[in-house]
């Protein structure tokens, strides 16, 4: 494997999924995270995190520049875990980046990069319509990002309820 996208819902046991797949390999492990604190509860959420992960683990906070990111922790670890992908989309939205071509540099990342990534990402497009134009564009661009992540991904996986599906690979 040297690519792998883990897809679910909020709660649905993705992140738990993807770090678990990390921990497996021997080595160093990256994890690259896009959150951004901005009130005690993800405060909470990100100490909780940090918590759970062992000694192996050098953090990269990267709540924009997540392509940087990813070629900067190829050369300290043996394998990237990118959490979340949809996290880093809504950062990038709300300050106007170019979505095509962050998800662009994020895809040649990912396919060039020299050790294994293992990518985290919400599925939203699975509920109602949004009521407003932000959360549509949102929504849209979430699926898009997601589609393109899938293809470049040598192994997909869907989590529901804490278990795993395989949809690729």
């Amino acid at each position: 494997m040297t690519s792998l996208l883990v897809l679910g819902g909020a709660r649905s046991g993705k992140s738990g999924y993807a770090q678990r797949r990390c921990e497996a390999f021997p080595g160093r492990l990256a994890y690259i995270a896009t959150a951004q604190a901005f009130d005690t509860e993800m405060e909470a959420r990100i100490a909780r995190h940090q918590g759970e992960r062992g000694e192996r683990w050098l953090t990269i906070e990267a709540p924009m520049d997540l392509t940087d990111a990813i070629w900067r922790a190829a050369s300290l670890a043996d394998v990237i875990l990118v959490d979340c992908l949809t996290l880093w989309l809504s950062n990038l939205l709300l300050a106007e980046h170019d979505l095509a071509a962050e998800r662009t540099g994020l895809i040649d990342a990912v396919q060039g990069c020299p050790v294994p990534v293992i990518l985290v990402a919400n599925e939203v497009g699975l509920s109602i319509v949004p009521d407003n134009a932000l959360a549509r564009r949102f929504r849209d661009e979430a699926g898009w990002l997601n589609q393109a992540v899938a293809a470049a991904c040598r192994e997909v996986v869907m989590v529901a309820a804490g278990l795993p599906l395989t949809l690729k690979g």
